[in-house]
């Protein structure tokens, strides 16, 4: 079968630290990229300058670069938004500016989807480093604290069930088919670019969790969106801020997809639009539950005994924050 064509789509502000190794682990790819579209969000350093020169003097035959300037900066939502645009590839790789791939990640990439052809994106593990690259002792996932049943939903196809309650995709570990795009963009304003991809993806057909760590993750404590397993002063500290914000953006959240799964008209299992649609009563609930803590407790109750938070947010865990949070 022939070798699909591959994009990648590199997001980058001010990344001159650490660029030249992200750029030079895609090149290394053993199977190799067609394009890389950098999208720049108004760097005042050599970040450009310097994925120019890699590719440059990088062996033939060379992956077409294309350059996008934004000033002002759009921000990492939009600045993706616009890269996987311009993206020409039939898989379109998210790639952030501080991480480094293993030689092998497209290769494993490519080898999913041509062996299962309604599989519209896939993601993977990876390890997490510090800035010099030492490992840390949690992979991403561990950090994120998925669990096995989630796991095993994310590599059997049941992938939407697990994300409509929880995100456990992260860009930089992403490879989609183009074909998504007719169907994700505009981006939901009120999602993260890798998270509307994946729900929405895993709503139309199904994504896939590739068993593997395939990127180095940087932790080096510039990242736009980080990763760390929470301590328990982090998840005590959560009880006790503000309820009404969080509450607000998940029913704008819930909202935004509902919306756009009943645009996509037949494309849409009944039942999973159905699922969306519940998710979205249940948010609704919780934003109007009381502002007294001993007038929700009983409600709360009949909602967890009923199951609604295991289907639709994160358990127990969810239930201590309606209960504990204060209203505002």
């Amino acid at each position: 079968m022939t070798t699909p064509s591959i994009s990648v789509a590199l997001c980058t502000h001010n990344g001159a630290a650490f660029v030249r190794e992200q750029i030079e682990s895609i090149l290394a790819q053993s199977v190799p990229v067609t394009q890389i579209v950098l999208s720049d969000d108004a760097s005042t350093d050599e970040t450009v300058s310097l994925v120019e020169r890699a590719v440059r003097e990088s062996p033939l035959p060379r992956p077409e670069l294309l350059v996008l300037r934004n000033v002002p900066a759009l921000g990492v939502v939009a600045n993706f938004e616009q890269a996987v645009r311009a993206c020409t590839g039939d898989l379109i790789a998210l790639c952030d500016q501080d991480d480094v791939w293993m030689p092998d990640k497209l290769a494993q990439f490519v080898e999913c989807f041509t062996a299962e052809p309604d599989l519209l994106l896939a993601h993977s593990d990876a390890t997490l480093v510090t800035a010099d690259r030492t490992p840390l002792p949690d992979s991403l996932l561990d950090s994120l604290e998925a669990t096995p049943g989630e796991r095993r939903h994310l590599e059997d196809g049941r992938s939407y069930y697990t994300l409509i309650r929880r995100n456990l995709v992260t860009g930089a570990t992403v490879v989609f088919r183009r074909e998504l795009l007719e169907h994700a963009v505009p981006f939901a304003p009120s999602w993260v670019h890798d998270e509307w991809l994946a729900i929405v993806a895993s709503a139309i057909s199904r994504t896939l969790l590739i068993d593997g760590r395939l990127i180095e993750y940087r932790q080096h404590g510039g990242n736009q969106i980080g990763a760390s397993k929470p301590s328990l002063r982090y998840k005590f500290g959560k009880l006790r801020e503000p309820r009404l914000e969080r509450n607000q953006g998940l029913v704008a959240r819930s909202t935004a997809l509902v919306e756009r799964l009943e645009s996509l008209g037949t494309l849409i299992d009944s039942s999973r639009l159905a699922h969306a649609r519940a998710k979205l009563t249940h948010e609704k609930w919780r934003l109007a539950l009381p502002s007294n803590p001993v007038l929700r407790a009983p409600r709360i109750a009949v909602a967890v005994v009923a199951g609604r938070y295991s289907r639709f947010s994160r358990g127990l865990m969810d239930a201590a924050r309606d209960l504990l949070q204060p209203a505002d």
